[in-house]
């Protein structure tokens, strides 16, 4: 079987790594596609994922900038699959979707975002999409009918305990785990779908580190540029590393919607602030049924100080919160198995989840 992959961003190098490696070791052909995005090249070369990358520069942020970008990306991906003639090409893509239309390829999107927070994503890829595969929570308006709903997250499809298993020693590498610490997350917030959005300014920051120095030592990752005050907390961790020290950190505070996320999965206490709280079905069920994280918009700054007070504050903190995962990971499936057995059936895999949902429970 000839399977493409277009990946875009590095959370769906995470999303579809696990995937790639199996259907390949499987005997599969694979195409793995990438595009200039932050750390996604050096992810890929240090997971040893043979890759193409057919938009290595950075496009400019603007709409012209973004027209263009994708007419590129259009052009460059006919070319290509029209000459390795895919089976099924896979993505959080709108371009697999025009181009599969086109080429008479089927096209699998992989989202989790709720179909109204990315009106112009789900506007542009979904009708041309053969299949839409998202989880139970997400809300794909209109296109529910082509939608395939799976009982996870992404984040378990690289997260899941049958996929990985956070090291001590290598999360040593970059803090000092006797002593409790806490992670802050600084995101650009720069996406089309970002517009408008506040997360985390200079002032919560000064008083979240306030809160949190007496408990224990404060590091922050960060997207952008660094307000000078900040830079003595900074933490460089390789990406392909991070998981292991979010694994251990006492507390994650960010305006990150996926590190909040994978934070969630593993355990550890996450606070999400930002004006996506509300919006995003996933995140919902993590903060609401499986209780394992908080989502604060930026218009409630004291909720956010409260919130981090009472967690410092909480007996057996990690037991409590690994207690809980393990009720989330009773309820979900491993991702990336499910993923892989769906591709490689498509397109029976197709009407057997229409047909029988819950068959999907075989891939615990």
């Amino acid at each position: 079987m000839k399977i493409l992959f277009d990946i875009g961003h590095p959370a769906h190098f995470h999303l579809f790594k696990n995937t790639i490696t199996t259907l390949e070791a499987n005997g599969n052909i694979i195409a793995v596609l990438s595009k200039k995005k932050d750390i996604l090249d050096n992810l890929l070369q240090n997971a040893g994922i043979k890759y193409i990358n057919i938009l290595p520069k950075r496009r400019t942020g603007n709409k012209f900038g973004l027209a263009i970008g994708g007419l590129k990306r259009n052009f460059k991906l006919f070319k290509f699959a029209n000459k390795f003639h895919p089976d099924i090409m896979i993505g959080t893509s709108v371009y697999i979707s025009h181009i599969g239309k086109m080429l008479s390829i089927p096209s699998l999107q992989v989202n989790e975002d709720d179909a109204v927070v990315v009106p112009w994503y789900s506007k542009l890829a979904y009708p041309w999409a053969s299949v839409i595969l998202s989880p139970i929570s997400c809300d794909n308006d209109k296109w529910e009918n082509k939608s395939i709903k799976h009982k996870s997250f992404h984040e378990l499809a690289y997260l899941h305990p049958n996929q990985f298993e956070p090291n001590r020693r290598i999360a040593g590498k970059y803090v000092d785990i006797n002593v409790p610490y806490f992670i802050i997350r600084f995101s650009k917030l720069d996406a089309h779908h970002d517009k408008g959005i506040k997360g985390i300014d200079i002032s919560v920051a000064q008083r979240i580190i306030k809160i949190l120095k007496p408990f224990g030592t404060v590091y922050i990752t960060a997207e952008r540029e660094l307000e000078s005050e900040f830079e003595a907390y900074r933490i460089n961790i390789n990406p392909i590393d991070m998981h292991h020290v979010m694994a251990f950190a006492k507390i994650f505070i960010g305006d990150s919607q996926t590190m909040a996320a994978e934070a969630g999965v593993l355990g550890t206490p996450f606070i999400r602030f930002n004006d996506f709280v509300g919006r995003l079905g996933y995140l919902k069920e993590l903060e609401e049924k499986y209780e394992l994280g908080y989502g604060i918009r930026p218009n409630k700054p004291e909720l956010l100080f409260q919130k981090v007070e009472e967690l410092l504050q909480m007996k057996d903190l990690q037991m409590v919160f690994q207690g809980r995962r393990r009720i989330m990971l009773e309820d979900k499936i491993d991702f990336s198995k499910f993923l892989t057995w769906f591709i490689t059936h498509y397109p029976s895999s197709f009407e057997i989840m229409k047909s029988n949902p819950d068959y999907q429970v075989n891939f615990r």
